[in-house]
């Protein structure tokens, strides 16, 4: 396929980073192909509306595939997921001579209904501040703690779509979404400043029980368990699972490093909210120029030589700036 002159075939490792390209299901390839030979000719002909497209951007060429950010959502928000593309799953790689064309990659069916359609994750932790301090003075004892968990059930309670997994003086909670895909039912869930207005409501719990603040580092990212739910328990309930990679939570918790060092270092002060760049890219601002002028640090990525980015807020400011969940 692809044979004649209009088309530009390379290998996947030819790919240009950075550059806007479509991926397309290979089950178009052949009506793609004949719609530019029809036009090469000057044929009636329309091959721009061929298909479906996923719009994306290579970041980095591996000798197994590529590292591509995948744009779920440019309408209302800016949210980019990254996540890898193995060759074995690359048809074709294509550009067209002479034609204002993105560059197109063809893949298997499978694996890009599978980025549609899968669970994907938005992860935090939740920490209590000064908890050692606490409890080496008696500030805390074992009813307020029992308190504690009584409050997080019933926070919990209220929000079915996220996981809860507490310890004394923490807090792991997971929330998925889909992106959804044409001709499927699945649709696009992300939402989150959920997430943020959640952790408002657990930094009231904290203060009102313990007496105590709390602060939050988030994420978000693509996830391993395709289609399991939030958790899972096991049928004799001494096993919790949260259906994830452990990757999002090492991310995390380098980023919560990284801001100890930085406070430490007097680079800044503490907050109560450390936010991966791509949540915070992924936020809906009520006023756009809004995220133009962020306080951010650096820090060392799990899966990369690249440094990471996250950004740091107290939480009523940064609500204050978004849009409501919906």
């Amino acid at each position: 396929m692809f044979e004649h002159d209009v088309f530009i075939k390379y290998d996947f490792k030819e790919v240009v980073l950075g550059t806007d390209t479509h991926l397309m299901d290979v089950r178009w390839m052949r009506e793609f192909e004949a719609e530019w030979i029809k036009t090469a000719r000057g044929e009636e002909a329309d091959p721009y509306v061929v298909g479906y497209v996923t719009d994306i951007s290579a970041i980095e060429i591996a000798d197994n595939g590529i590292e591509i950010a995948f744009f779920a959502n440019t309408h209302d928000r800016f949210h980019e997921l990254k996540t890898f593309l193995p060759k074995s799953e690359i048809a074709a790689c294509i550009d067209i001579r002479g034609y204002d064309s993105r560059p197109t990659i063809f893949v298997r069916s499978e694996w890009l209904k599978n980025l549609h359609l899968r669970n994907n994750s938005t992860f935090a932790m939740i920490d209590v501040a000064e908890m050692t301090n606490a409890l080496r003075t008696g500030r805390i004892d074992r009813s307020k703690l029992a308190a504690l968990r009584d409050g997080l059930d019933d926070v919990a309670a209220r929000h079915p779509d996220v996981s809860f997994i507490s310890f004394a003086d923490s807090l792991l909670l997971k929330s998925n979404w889909t992106v959804g895909m044409v001709e499927t039912t699945t649709t696009y869930t992300y939402t989150p400043e959920a997430m943020l207005f959640l952790f408002r409501e657990l930094r009231d719990l904290y203060r009102r029980v313990l007496g105590l603040d709390i602060y939050g580092v988030f994420a978000q990212g693509s996830n391993e368990y395709y289609d399991d739910a939030l958790l899972h328990v096991s049928p004799s309930s001494n096993h919790i699972s949260l259906n994830s990679l452990g990757l999002p939570f090492a991310q995390i918790m380098m980023i919560e490093g990284a801001a100890r060092s930085a406070i430490k270092a007097g680079e800044h002060r503490r907050h109560e909210l450390y936010i991966d760049e791509d949540f915070y890219n992924s936020l809906r601002f009520e006023d756009y120029h809004d995220r133009a002028s962020p306080q951010f640090g650096h820090f060392k990525q799990k899966m990369t030589a690249a440094p990471g980015t996250y950004f740091y807020f107290e939480c009523d400011d940064l609500l204050a700036r978004l849009k409501p969940a919906s």
